[in-house]
């Protein structure tokens, strides 16, 4: 009798035992998070911090998966399935985020920020941060900005080096489908051309477009070197990118969750953009020893006298939010 009590009573032990670890499998859960970018991006950077970091914050019950490569569509397309729920997470860059909320464009303007170091110290303050949140509170429904990252400046690349100005007058550039980048561009001189950015490699190898412009890793990891082989340090805009989380998932999380979350995304626009900038100097690095001429001496002079006059005129005219945001980023020193 005794022998089956403790039986029973091991039965019981083992079934609650049983019982608690299914609870915890169950409260398990895993949410994508989409980009349109290859591996080892500051775009898969961002997704490493972040998902390790809510990992730990959740004790394993909130997983992250990564879908890169445009696996889940180009931004456009990956910024509203964001907005109807079928992605939880997302980074897209802050000029394609204006095809749902315009005043984002004010990230795009040209020599907003003065240097590398600008750049890292504007993407990891609070009160930047706060108003671009507040901004896409204020005037997009379904979709939330969470944090910040970068994939560093953007520059020129094609067939044909620019020392100046002027060597881009009268030629195609394709360009991020903003009104702040089709005004810049059409300023300098040269023509803007609207393409998703998995078409820009076959449409510099068959001379749709002139140029292209991006970040140093980017044009590394997608190979576009290989159709240009020429790239001139413009730097002439920041590469600045939004993390996103959709609504439908936001509503649906406890208020230790959200926290979490916001923890996690925190630490993106804390530490992304020093890993970005440490990227961008080891793909230069890559690129020279594969042949690519790379253009240092760019005056950029040229450039930004006729772009200063364009800081206050366009971030006015795109509204509110937009001008705040540039004068906050302007008085980071």
């Amino acid at each position: 009798m005794n022998c089956l009590k403790k039986m029973t009573g091991l039965t019981v032990v083992a079934a609650a035992l049983l019982f608690a670890a299914n609870a915890g499998a169950q409260e398990t859960k895993h949410y994508r998070f989409a980009h349109d970018q290859q591996l080892n991006s500051g775009y898969s950077v961002a997704y490493d911090i972040f998902s390790a970091r809510l990992k730990e914050l959740s004790k394993g019950t909130m997983l992250v998966d990564q879908y890169p490569g445009a696996q889940l569509g180009q931004e456009p397309q990956i910024l509203q399935l964001v907005r109807s729920g079928d992605i939880d997470f997302a980074i897209v860059s802050s000029a394609n985020a204006s095809t749902i909320a315009p005043q984002s464009g004010v990230m795009s303007l040209h020599f907003l920020f003065r240097s590398e170091d600008h750049m890292i110290k504007a993407t990891g303050d609070q009160k930047v941060f706060e108003a671009i949140r507040d901004m896409i509170d204020d005037t997009v429904q379904g979709i939330h900005a969470i944090g910040l990252g970068t994939q560093g400046f953007r520059n020129m690349y094609g067939k044909k080096e620019v020392h100046k100005v002027d060597d881009l007058k009268g030629y195609k550039v394709r360009v991020q489908a903003t009104a702040t980048e089709d005004t810049m561009f059409a300023a300098y001189g040269a023509q803007t051309v609207h393409m998703p950015f998995g078409s820009v490699y076959t449409s510099l190898q068959t001379g749709v477009v002139d140029f292209g412009e991006n970040g140093v890793n980017v044009y590394f990891i997608n190979k576009h070197y290989e159709v240009a082989p020429i790239l001139s340090m413009t730097q002439h805009e920041a590469n600045i990118a939004i993390v996103w989380i959709s609504d439908k998932l936001w509503q649906s999380l406890s208020a230790e969750q959200k926290q979490w979350v916001l923890t996690a995304a925190t630490d993106v626009s804390q530490q992304e953009p020093k890993r970005a900038f440490d990227l961008e100097r080891s793909a230069a690095t890559k690129l020279e020893k594969l042949g690519v001429k790379i253009v240092a001496d760019v005056d950029k002079t040229g450039f930004q006298k006729i772009a200063d006059p364009y800081l206050d005129k366009l971030s006015k005219e795109l509204g509110p939010h937009a001008d705040k945001i540039k004068t906050l980023i302007r008085a980071i020193n």
